[in-house]
């Protein structure tokens, strides 16, 4: 059985006092959600520390939103990949599309991050999507093949079976326009086929996220698709009663 996941990316949201307070909301309300669930919440570097305080001794993982292309050394205003282990995160987010669309991250960069965060025994969630532009022009499958074939194609099966994956529909985020559950499952079973060219048999193994606009109204019709493992929340991660109602989906 595939992991199911729900994970929360909080991005530039919230001050340390609320944080702590959201995952003590969410902790609050972990009886609700099915045992085989796993929830992961990943809040700003700045509340890394105070979170993961809050958060011992519950069925919540910690993650974070990004690390650095280096192990260590003159790299102001980066963190590495060590500093998140030390920590005690689990997960890291990679290649997300903010990442990639405002702050340049390339396949090389992306290879050198997923690297570290394997050798330091972090859980690389790593993203994938297509732009509007290129879903029109019919380039998505492209797109989304080569950034895992860019990536995920270097890494060992025993590194791969560490790794989640998150579709992010690009295209439909803040434009008006939506994916159906009927997209999803398609581009879900695209990617996992993928993998399965490399890896095999691995590849049913592999969790993958849908990384769109998920809400507790959606999330059910989303998360009954064959291949939708759960979701990479956004917004709706940062109200403790709608991450769990998105949870509870299954």
């Amino acid at each position: 059985m595939r992991q199911k996941i729900v994970a929360g990316n909080w991005k530039m949201n919230t001050l340390v006092c609320e944080g702590v307070e959201l995952v003590n909301g969410i902790v609050s309300k972990m009886g609700e959600v099915p045992s085989d669930v796993r929830l992961i919440v990943c809040p700003p570097f700045t509340h890394i520390v105070s979170v993961g305080d809050a958060l011992k001794g519950s069925r919540v993982s910690l993650g974070a939103q990004n690390c650095a292309n280096q192990p260590k050394g003159a790299f102001t205003g980066e963190v590495s990949a060590a500093m998140l282990k030390s920590c005690c995160c689990e997960y890291v987010i990679l290649g997300h599309s903010e990442r990639r669309e405002y702050y340049g991250e390339t396949s090389e960069t992306l290879n050198a991050k997923m690297a570290l965060a394997l050798e330091n025994g972090l859980k690389p969630i790593y993203c994938v999507g297509e732009k509007l532009e290129e879903r029109e022009a019919g380039k998505h499958f492209e797109i989304v093949k080569a950034q895992i074939e860019e990536v995920l194609f270097n890494l060992t099966p025993e590194q791969m079976a560490q790794v989640v994956v998150a579709y992010e529909p690009v295209w439909a985020i803040g434009t008006g326009k939506t994916a159906t559950s009927a997209q999803a499952q398609e581009i879900h079973a695209f990617i996992r086929a993928t993998l399965a060219s490399k890896f095999g048999e691995l590849a049913e193994e592999i969790s993958i996220l849908y990384g769109g606009s998920c809400k507790p109204s959606n999330a059910p019709e989303l998360f009954s698709q064959k291949d939708i493992d759960g979701g990479l929340i956004g917004g709706a991660a940062l109200k403790a009663d709608d991450f769990i109602g998105i949870a509870k989906s299954y």
